[in-house]
């Protein structure tokens, strides 16, 4: 499980293999697209994004509003830690999103 906060709140389209998704807003309105329907969520609403099915979340208004995610099963926060690596590494860049996008299940649309 997850809290986000800013400035990385956004998430482009894109497909788990491996994991579903639950997203729960904490604060502000967030649009969450699963498949071709976009949900409006606000504070105490949710939106679930299956996997195998793509999905997408932005804040409504850029910069406002938290969120806290659920992804399941266990084991898609090595992709968080494989990041962080190369960001301390200084490499953080298209190869490490890359890298940890393959081996983690990931295909971005």
């Amino acid at each position: 499980m997850t809290e986000e906060v800013p400035p990385l709140a956004d998430t482009p389209l894109h497909v788990h293999t491996n994991e579903d998704e639950l997203f729960y807003a904490l604060e502000g309105d967030h649009l969450i697209q699963v498949g071709d329907e976009e949900h409006l969520i606000g504070p105490g609403e949710s939106a679930f994004g299956p996997r195998g099915v793509p999905h997408a979340q932005r804040r409504a208004v850029p910069g406002e509003g938290r969120m806290l995610i659920v992804i399941t099963p266990g084991g898609f926060e090595g992709f968080f830690r494989d990041l962080a690596e190369a960001e301390r590494r200084g490499e953080l860049g298209p190869d490490a999103y890359a890298a940890a996008s393959e081996k983690f299940g990931i295909t971005w649309l």
